[in-house]
């Protein structure tokens, strides 16, 4: 299966580390083993772990690389088995990822993942979004593909995120009916169209900073 997901990351033609087959073949096994007691995502099969999981979240790279920025700071709202974050973190070694989720089987999860992948850029918070304190912390990405209303991503994601920062909401479909109720000039928002080679499902990403953001 190592194998497959060889091909499956190359396809994606993206600037990685050589050692990033490797070390997402060793987070995938951890998954499998905690998904078998805790069940940490419906998906089981690992030829699905591998498009709907590493290749979902490594497409988002060339976005978040156009920031042009180094120690990139990004929030993971609602990451759960640290999807998109953790295998960003592995992607990019010299950004800060922070994932936060609510479910504690989760978060322990994520905490042995981060141990034993050795991972020194990223921070696990166990707490619900709208009671977290980040302190000083504003960071320059906020993402998530938990929500499934983009206007109670985005009020939730607003003050963690930098003014400079983006607010990403990773969707399939472009959320027509979620989209109506955000009270953003459309000029204001960007729906980017990803493409996962040999995945048959349409993938969005839809992007906002925090200055456009009005009361409706």
């Amino acid at each position: 299966m190592s194998l497959s997901l060889a091909k499956a990351v190359a396809m994606l033609q993206l600037d990685l580390p050589e050692n990033i087959v490797q070390h997402l073949s060793q987070y995938l096994d951890l998954l499998e083993k905690w998904n078998r007691t805790y069940n940490l995502t419906a998906i089981r099969e690992r030829e699905k772990m591998i498009s709907h999981h590493v290749q979902d979240a490594l497409v988002v790279l060339p976005t978040l690389d156009k920031r042009h920025k180094a120690q990139l700071s990004i929030l993971d709202i609602g990451t759960g088995a640290g999807i998109p974050g953790l295998i960003l973190a592995l992607a990019r070694s010299d950004w800060r990822l922070t994932l936060l989720d609510s479910n504690s089987k989760k978060t322990r999860f994520l905490v042995q993942a981060v141990a034993q992948l050795g991972l020194k850029n990223v921070t696990v918070e166990h707490q619900r979004i709208e009671q977290w304190q980040a302190g000083e912390n504003h960071f320059d990405i906020v993402i998530s593909r938990a929500y499934s209303s983009l206007r109670q991503f985005y009020q939730d994601a607003q003050p963690h995120c930098a003014s400079s920062g983006l607010m990403i909401a990773m969707k399939g479909k472009i959320p027509e009916e979620e989209l109506q109720h955000l009270s953003v000039a459309q000029d204001e928002l960007s729906i980017e169209a990803l493409n996962i080679p040999g995945l048959d499902a349409e993938r969005h990403l839809i992007s906002l900073c925090p200055a456009s953001m009005r009361s409706r």
